[in-house]
């Protein structure tokens, strides 16, 4: 083959390597979008939402006018008059307002319309959840997969260790107790590497139900940068936290329950037309009605419903302050995770790196006959023990930085800049909060939304 053959071959080959590239390993980022395009429990809350903004339509609809129709046939004994039927047929239209009922059904709206509003953030916690849960499963994969690693190498150092024994007792350097030393520690570290296998197993099945696929190629994980001091965490989750906005909606939810409680005594006022066609409209009559009514007494049902009203706004307060505290304590049990596993790794790093000068030193004094083979095992263990909790310190640094920003309120798809179609609560609301009709152009477009949704 000519050099400039060889040139074109080269040229090629690197021109392939250019367009594909080396298979590229899965990022967390890559989970979590995956997850949270395809998780059920998401989808779940997500049409539970939809459910909160159709009871706000709901509400608005009973404040207009109601329309209905009937049609009667009746049938007598004999003709009322000579030469009539003796079907008669009656149709009917019949119109009702609500002219006035003390702004009951005002608060009704803004009652359902809080609980939009707590739904909204009940689902960006299931979010978080999600989130959260992925991470956790993927630095596990990460942690098992690199420990049957830590183990494999471990078995195959401890094999050269038993031929090296063998080796060194055939020629009489060392006692039979060398050789049954290394192969006692080789069926340990065999043993081990097995359980190690199997939490590995367990912890790709995690991911899998988890993210809704099995794990390929996880690359490393560094922890989440967190920006904040202690105090400003603290202060950023009591403002934001969803689960006081929740809490919060609930409370306020709680008190216009009261207020439309307080309400019910008072009188209300409809309005009702009514057009009646008889006998195939032969004759046609028109009335108009103007009610008001009220209740006056009802065994002390509506004094009943105002003080339960209360108490369940009394315990919405409480439930208010305990979401608080709970916050607050997670975010400084999620602050103090972080700081002792970054400390941790640190202490670990300059654990390892000892254990590896200790080691190569004792393993080349083996050599020479100055240390035992019990030395060398010894040695390796306490290297393999450094590197397995260095593993560890530093996926448990990850989690905590993770879990850090679920305490604070952020472990969302749009604060991780996640690379998915981010799902917008207010789109369906926007749709359905004046309650279109279902043959509106409104109502048309929500049946398109609808269909998509299904699909």
């Amino acid at each position: 083959m000519s050099r400039r053959q060889f040139a074109r071959i080269g040229a090629a080959a690197l021109a392939i390597i250019v367009a594909f590239g080396p298979v590229r390993a899965e990022t967390l980022a890559d989970a979590l979008a995956y997850g949270y395009e395809h998780s059920g429990v998401l989808e779940q809350n997500r049409a539970l939402l939809r459910a909160a903004d159709e009871d706000v339509a709901s509400a608005v609809a009973r404040l207009r006018p109601i329309l209905n129709w009937s049609a009667q046939v009746t049938a007598t004994g004999q003709p009322r008059a000579p030469g009539q039927d003796v079907f008669s047929n009656t149709v009917s239209l019949i119109a009702e307002v609500t002219l006035w009922d003390g702004g009951r059904g005002a608060l009704q709206v803004e009652i359902q319309r809080e609980s939009v509003l707590a739904t909204r953030e009940s689902l960006v916690q299931a979010e978080q959840q999600i989130l959260q849960r992925i991470v956790q499963a993927y630095t596990e994969v990460r942690r098992t997969a690199s420990f049957v690693d830590l183990r494999e190498n471990n078995v195959r150092l401890i094999t050269q260790e038993l031929r090296a024994a063998q080796d060194r007792f055939d020629v009489g350097e060392v006692t039979r107790t060398d050789v049954a030393l290394a192969e006692a520690r080789l069926a340990a570290a065999r043993s081990l590497l097995a359980a190690e296998q199997g939490n590995l197993a367990r912890a790709r099945a995690e991911f899998e139900a988890a993210v809704g696929r099995a794990p390929g190629n996880l690359a490393p994980v560094p922890p989440a940068p967190v920006r904040q001091t202690a105090d400003e965490a603290l202060a950023y989750a009591q403002r934001n936290h969803p689960a006081i906005r929740q809490a919060q909606h609930s409370v306020a939810a709680a008190e216009l329950a009261v207020e439309l409680a307080s309400r019910a005594s008072r009188p209300q006022v409809t309005l009702q037309g009514r057009v009646t066609a008889l006998d195939d409209f032969a004759d046609v009559s028109e009335q108009a009605t103007l009610s008001v009514g009220g209740p006056i007494y009802q065994g002390g049902l509506l004094a009943s419903q105002v003080r339960r009203a209360m108490a369940q706004r009394d315990a919405a307060r409480a439930g208010l302050l305990v979401t608080a505290q709970s916050v607050g304590q997670n975010v400084a049990s999620a602050w103090s995770f972080v700081e002792v596993a970054r400390a941790r790794s640190a202490a670990l790093e300059r654990q390892v790196q000892a254990a590896s000068s200790a080691f190569d030193g004792i393993r080349e004094e083996a050599t020479l006959g100055a240390r035992t083979t019990l030395d060398v095992l010894n040695a390796e263990q306490e290297l393999l023990d450094a590197r397995a909790n260095l593993i560890s310190a530093q996926v448990d640094e990850t989690v905590a930085s993770y879990g850090l920003l679920a305490a604070l309120g952020l472990l969302t798809a749009q604060n991780l800049g996640l690379n998915v179609q981010i799902y917008d609560p207010v789109a369906y609301y926007s749709l359905v909060e004046n309650a279109p009709a279902a043959l509106s152009e409104q109502g048309r477009a929500l049946d398109r939304v609808l269909q998509a949704l299904g699909e």
